[in-house]
């Protein structure tokens, strides 16, 4: 039996009268080989390292739901000797110029931005990139945020500002999706002032 296929995400449905404030979540199964969303992570450079209490991922720790490496402290110190330069850490005006940089791209390559966070030290964006593979729309969000932020002079040195790579997670129905805007919009703790 075939399943409906869904091209692009669609908003929750309201259903009930405005003082039930109800909604209801309809459920497409996506039965094609491509997600209908991808949900990126990424970090500013220096602000996550190997050796961190939270643990970390590297190339041979970084399949889906394992473990990630332990706390080491001789690791972090280190990792900490490695780093080509100080940890980036995203004032209002940085976190001002990334969200704009990644808005162009995603309106430049016709892809659908369903919620996006700047934090501190990290970025979440939840965006339905189409055929595009993630690498590379991973790559294109990191390029336009830079760009953006020398641009808006708030961002001067040669190096990029993020670190490598980045977690790149596939969303292949609504509810995916649905879950991971709310992380994005609702669960990322109390909202960072619009200045520093």
């Amino acid at each position: 039996r075939s399943r409906p296929h869904l091209a692009a995400p669609r908003p929750l449905r309201r259903t009930g009268n405005d003082s039930d404030r109800g909604f209801t979540l309809i459920l497409m199964w996506n039965d094609t080989d491509t997600p209908l969303a991808f949900f990126f992570t990424f970090r500013s450079y220096g602000t996550w390292i190997h050796g961190d209490e939270r643990g970390s991922v590297d190339r041979h720790h970084n399949a889906y739901g394992s473990a990630r490496i332990e706390q080491i402290e001789h690791f972090e110190a280190i990792s900490a000797d490695r780093m080509n330069h100080e940890p980036v850490l995203l004032d209002a005006k940085k976190r001002r110029a990334t969200e704009l940089g990644i808005r162009n791209v995603c309106l430049k390559r016709d892809w659908c931005l369903n919620a996006i966070n700047i934090r501190t030290n990290h970025v979440h964006v939840v965006a339905s990139i189409g055929t595009t593979t993630p690498d590379r729309a991973l790559a294109a969000l990191k390029a336009y945020a830079t760009r953006q932020m020398r641009e808006d002079e708030c961002w001067t040195h040669e190096h990029s500002p993020w670190a490598e790579k980045g977690s790149k997670r596939r969303l292949w129905n609504e509810k995916h999706i649905s879950d991971a805007v709310e992380y994005v919009l609702i669960g990322q703790g109390r909202d960072l002032p619009k200045f520093d």
